[in-house]
């Protein structure tokens, strides 16, 4: 087995995680403060109701979404306030001539700690 081959597979897959999770913001962005049922935003990007549940309790732990549950749904929406707080903090940090590089290696995968 190929360690550096298996290397790049993984890189992959986790660009296409974040892919999954800013498509999925990016819809419950657009659909308001109402936000959608976690079967509706499945359907919508045509993820695997699994998959979705996983990004979804993933971006919820971050603090970048809620759940409400209304019936037997779990209604998603977007928290804008935590995502304009992070731009806000990227901002300050980075902007301004400032050196925006990393003081040491960053979190990858699962084991990734939330944003404060």
């Amino acid at each position: 087995m190929n360690i550096h081959g298996n290397a790049r597979r993984h890189r992959r897959a986790g660009g296409a995680r974040q892919d999954s999770r800013l498509d999925i913001y990016r819809l419950l962005t657009q659909a308001g403060p109402g936000g959608l049922a976690a079967g509706e935003v499945a359907s919508r990007l045509g993820l695997a109701p699994n998959t979705l549940s996983f990004h979804l309790e993933r971006m919820r732990s971050a603090g970048l979404m809620r759940a409400s549950r209304t019936g037997r749904s779990v209604v998603y929406s977007a928290r804008l306030e935590q995502m304009n707080t992070l731009i806000a903090f990227l901002t300050d940090t980075c902007g301004n001539g400032i050196g925006c590089a990393p003081a040491g290696p960053l979190p990858a995968g699962p084991s990734a700690q939330a944003l404060p």
